[in-house]
């Protein structure tokens, strides 16, 4: 970044803007850590706050819908496919996680993307490899051509297990709860770079609120908490697109052609959310073959009270450090909850940056 836009000198003119107490959310895993990492939060105004947002995958999955994976990690000749962050999220009872399962003799299988889990059934047809797709539409495309693949291939025995979500209706949800107290949203620039910052029009136009699409450097994030707080100050809610190197206006077509072949919109459970109509990816009927929850008649359970408190932490009404199980019942060694697991969860950003 240039001089012209110092961290000091962004500092400077944020302390210049007449504004009283502001609250921002980031509603990225990554800016979350990004933000933990650089002491964002120690060098702003003290009238400024950030919150983290349900900008977590593996944050934003229930706890049943864990429990329910971890059922089906334990049927025969089935093999569950994963990026690595989902081993060691615990269920509704502590200390349960496809670690411990796999321990107990559950097959999972760590893959780097949904294609190499394709690559993997093709080469052990005896097993029911079961790919869980976590993520918002950044991974969603990713997601999308491994089923492509298999079709293609007539690989018969892989299927995935679809948590995908979509960014858009969870924002409005926030907005709807009771208390909701935050002027402006730090956008995820991996979103953006699939949806454009069409994706995120509705923010000003309909809720009226300020949001800013930001990069990953430090620089790139007060950039955009600045961006934003001029637009509070002024008054003039609207979209403004810091990460130009990365996001257009449309966003990536080719990726939201592929989403859309696959999937479709459906109801979904949050955590920390509850249900929000047509905020999931569900499998379009003519791909149906694939769908783990068709194929194994994955039934929902009712949820389990639990005593992570993570659904506050995601949804801003909750400091990580204000648990009273974080750093103490709650570890990244031993965790409660998912926040404490996720590379890109609230709790493990602050634990690793306590004080920050």
């Amino acid at each position: 970044m240039s001089s012209e836009f110092s961290a000091e000198k962004i500092i400077r003119a944020m302390e210049g803007l007449p504004l009283g107490n502001i609250n921002i959310m980031e509603v990225c895993g990554t800016h979350t850590m990004a933000i933990a990492k650089a002491g964002i939060k120690s060098i702003l105004p003290e009238n400024i706050k950030l919150l983290s947002g349900p900008g977590c995958p593996v944050c934003v999955t229930p706890g049943e819908v864990i429990d329910r994976i971890l059922e089906l990690a334990m049927e025969k000749d089935v093999v569950i496919a994963t990026y690595g962050d989902m081993v060691r999220v615990p269920g509704s009872s502590p200390g349960d996680s496809l670690q411990r399962r796999r321990a107990l003799g559950a097959k999972i299988q760590i893959v780097y993307s949904p294609v190499d889990a394709v690559d993997y059934a093709e080469n052990n047809p005896d097993k029911q490899v079961v790919f869980l797709g976590v993520g918002f539409e950044t991974t969603a495309p990713g997601t999308a051509a491994a089923v492509l693949t298999a079709k293609e291939r007539g690989v018969k025995n892989f299927s995935v297990y679809s948590m995908l979500k979509t960014v858009e209706p969870a924002l409005r949800a926030l907005k709807s709860m009771e208390g909701f107290n935050v002027q402006g949203f730090l956008c995820p620039g991996h979103v953006g770079s699939i949806i454009g910052e069409e994706g995120f029009r509705f923010l000003p136009q309909e809720l009226k609120i300020p949001a800013v699409i930001s990069g990953f450097e430090a620089e790139d994030i007060l950039l955009a908490v600045y961006l934003l707080l001029k637009q509070i100050a002024e008054g003039k809610p609207a979209v403004q697109n810091e990460y130009r190197r990365a996001v257009s206006k449309e966003g990536n077509v080719l990726a939201q052609k592929m989403i859309n072949k696959c999937f479709e919109k459906r109801d979904d459970i949050w955590r920390g959310l509850g249900l929000i109509p047509m905020s999931g990816l569900g499998f379009r009927d003519e791909l149906r073959e694939f769908d783990a929850e068709r194929r194994f008649n994955l039934v929902p359970s009712e949820p389990k009270p639990t005593a992570c408190r993570c659904g506050e932490v995601i949804t801003g009404r909750l400091n990580p450090c204000d648990c009273p199980l974080f750093g103490k019942r709650c570890t990244p060694e031993d965790p409660v909850g998912p926040c404490m697991v996720s590379s890109e969860g609230a709790c493990a950003a602050s634990y690793k940056y306590q004080g920050v």
